[in-house]
């Protein structure tokens, strides 16, 4: 998602989807942020995976109760604190910023959350995590094309978006059939910054 995106929208402000495969000397990093306050972060180590989410909407949201929401941080194990802490997932003054959390250790088989009373009168999505990663469930080239689509406003090529999806090298075809305004030369930050696979 964060190449393609790289090809729609040149301009990283502008861009939902992102990739850091070097976000540290150990760790890479996935973001989502929407502009309006939605977010997301996934951190990849050597400890497994880490995922943290704020829909800012959400009644489980860290300012309604003066802190993260009962159960959300306090089951997350110790190789991932130092995520919980983690100055860019929180606000000015060090809350973090979070309305869903689950990870995944290297050997474990499943993903793991904290057990969580969810608010009461709240149906549906309250801690926002099926709106926030929906493209993450389902993650085929037809569900992005449609998100572009509406968030562009503009076509999208769904075979581009195949193409780049099975992480096949970029070609000046390719790149030309999601975004005519840009080049392959214009794309060697993002591809090296993503470390998108070359031929």
């Amino acid at each position: 998602m964060a190449m393609v995106e790289a090809v729609l929208s040149p301009d990283w402000a502008d861009r939902y989807y992102s990739f850091d495969a070097r976000w540290s000397e150990t760790e890479s990093m996935a973001s989502m942020r929407n502009g309006s306050g939605d977010e997301y972060s996934i951190v990849f180590s050597a400890a497994g995976a880490y995922i943290r989410g704020f829909a800012h909407e959400s009644p489980m949201g860290p300012y309604a109760a003066d802190g993260p929401w009962p159960g959300v941080l306090d089951e997350v194990p110790i190789v991932f604190r130092s995520c919980v802490e983690e100055p860019a997932f929180s606000d000015e003054d060090g809350m973090p910023v979070v309305t869903t959390c689950m990870w995944r250790e290297a050997e474990d088989d499943t993903w793991k959350s904290g057990v969580i009373d969810f608010p009461a009168d709240m149906v549906g999505d309250p801690d926002g995590a099926g709106y926030l990663f929906r493209l993450l469930v389902d993650r085929s080239a037809e569900a992005f094309q449609q998100w572009a689509e509406d968030y562009y406003e503009a076509p999208v090529d769904l075979e581009a978006v195949r193409h780049v999806f099975d992480s096949h090298p970029l070609t000046d075809t390719i790149v030309n059939a999601l975004n005519s305004e840009i080049a392959m030369a214009d794309l060697e930050k993002d591809i090296a910054e993503i470390g998108y696979p070359q031929g």
